[in-house]
């Protein structure tokens, strides 16, 4: 049980770890809180500091996920705690203890979490996500879709039933947290990616 808590805890500190916000003022002396849309995710680490500043920031922002979800693996073995140390990750990148419980919108640190549990439908989710930003120019949207399609394709794949509830849960917390990217789709005025050169 205290390993169980133990593990947990380190999880959601893990995701709590602002790389945006770090890396953003360590490596590229700018506060991502001050720029674009204030997020310090890598949408907005793209376009206030470029393409490269914003692919780390992404794959940092994925380890967070990957990682808390290969120690539940590693030292509790269970797909129940698999599941717990990923939603813990996510909640802890949204809620970040070091922010005053603010934060991202949790999807490269969803994808972490799923490339862990579920390989093959990562590999479909990421690719949609990568053509729909491609063909449209619109991040959120992009995300927005491929974290509807988490749970389905953790069903297709015949996934245990935990993963499946992750892959349902992660998708409406992900969809809640762009609320007002999707107003903004409607009403026409979401801003589209384009990469920043600071």
């Amino acid at each position: 049980m205290v390993t169980f808590v133990m593990i947990m805890a380190l999880c959601y500190l893990l995701g709590s770890v602002p790389n945006g916000l770090f890396w953003g003022k360590l490596l590229w002396h700018t506060d991502l809180r001050k720029h674009g849309s204030h997020n310090i995710g890598a949408t907005n680490a793209w376009r206030t500091l470029g393409k490269g500043p914003g692919v780390f920031i992404f794959l940092m922002d994925f380890l967070k996920g990957y990682l808390s979800v290969r120690l539940a693996m590693i030292f509790l073995g269970t797909p129940l705690s698999m599941v717990m140390a990923g939603i813990l990750a996510i909640v802890g990148h949204s809620c970040s203890i070091f922010m005053g419980f603010k934060g991202g919108k949790g999807v490269a640190t969803g994808l972490g979490v799923i490339a862990m549990l579920m390989p093959e439908p990562t590999w479909i989710v990421f690719l949609v996500w990568l053509i729909i930003v491609y063909l449209t120019r619109y991040v959120s949207l992009g995300s927005i879709v491929a974290a509807a399609m988490v749970p389905i394709l953790a069903w297709l794949f015949s996934y245990p039933s935990e993963f499946i509830l992750f892959g349902l849960l992660a998708a409406v917390f992900i969809i809640i947290r762009h609320r007002s990217n999707i107003e903004r789709l409607r009403n026409g005025t979401e801003n589209k990616i384009r990469a920043g050169h600071r």
